[in-house]
């Protein structure tokens, strides 16, 4: 009965699919996180020394399984912070990436991108996310990692800037902070001792996804919270209670802002999003 190659072909998707729930099932009751085997690649310590949010490696890492990324396309990185995660994409798809951020100096970068051996895959641009100097249609892929939140939860941006930059068929695709579910005062109960109003940029994956598919102009390809978003945020908390200040001053809330964060969530409404599109 299984000869015929349609037949073969379903069985080893039905296996590789119940071989995959079941190691995510085993992990779960070990307690793991969900592995990154990509990101597993790189130095921490180079990671730790260049990264603004949690990992941003393990970010893209999961935001790629939903892209089609491949050697020769021209990606663009908003927002792209210190730059690992253009350097990720250069090395990981052999990808031309345009790495765009507003408050990192493109000196820096390039100069980051050089050390990493991709100076001729990556290039760095500083610009405003709301005035980008990128024809309409240039891209293949415009992607944004923990940073699209900042610029993108207008009801404008996504129609008057983010579409245009890919041409038709071209990808998009974010990954950003946010809440397990929509919030009449627009957060939890257990975080109002914590909240400030940046953080009404802060919704539900359905409400991003409403965003984006109601203007007609993009088919969504995946739209979900990211497994273990906590335990991927952890790292980055634990690592600013003694370097944040340092790195980047204080903005107010103390370097141990994101550990009370996260552990005044008690109940696990915190959580990371990925969202991707065509569009038409």
């Amino acid at each position: 009965m299984f000869q015929d190659g349609k037949n073969m072909e379903l069985i080893s998707v039905y296996y590789a699919t119940l071989c995959g729930i079941v190691i995510n099932d085993r992990r779960k009751r070990n307690g793991e996180m969900k592995r990154y085997p990509r990101t597993e690649k790189y130095d921490l310590s180079w990671i730790e020394k260049n990264w603004m949010g949690p990992n941003p490696l393990w970010l893209s890492e999961d935001l790629c399984e939903n892209l089609d990324l491949r050697p020769g396309m021209k990606v663009l990185d908003l927002g792209c912070g210190k730059g690992v995660t253009s350097v990720f994409l250069a090395k990981e798809y052999g990808v031309t990436v345009f790495a765009n951020d507003l408050w990192i100096s493109a000196t820096d970068n390039q100069r980051r991108f050089e050390e990493a051996g991709v100076a001729d895959k990556v290039f760095a641009i500083n610009a405003n996310a709301h005035t980008l100097p990128y024809a309409e249609g240039f891209f293949d892929a415009a992607l944004s990692i923990d940073s699209y939140h900042y610029f993108g939860a207008s009801e404008s941006y996504f129609v008057d800037v983010f579409s245009k930059l890919v041409k038709p068929g071209g990808q998009l695709g974010v990954v950003v902070p946010g809440f397990v579910r929509e919030y009449e005062k627009g957060y939890p109960d257990t975080l109002e001792e914590l909240w400030f109003p940046e953080l009404l940029t802060l919704h539900s994956n359905k409400w991003w996804r409403t965003l984006w598919e109601k203007t007609g102009l993009c088919e969504i390809t995946s739209c979900y919270d990211i497994e273990d978003s906590k335990a991927i945020w952890r790292p980055w908390a634990d690592w600013s209670v003694e370097n944040f200040e340092k790195e980047f001053g204080d903005d107010g809330g103390g370097g141990d802002y994101d550990v009370r964060f996260l552990e005044a969530d008690t109940n696990d409404e915190i959580t990371l999003i990925v969202l991707t599109a065509i569009k038409k």
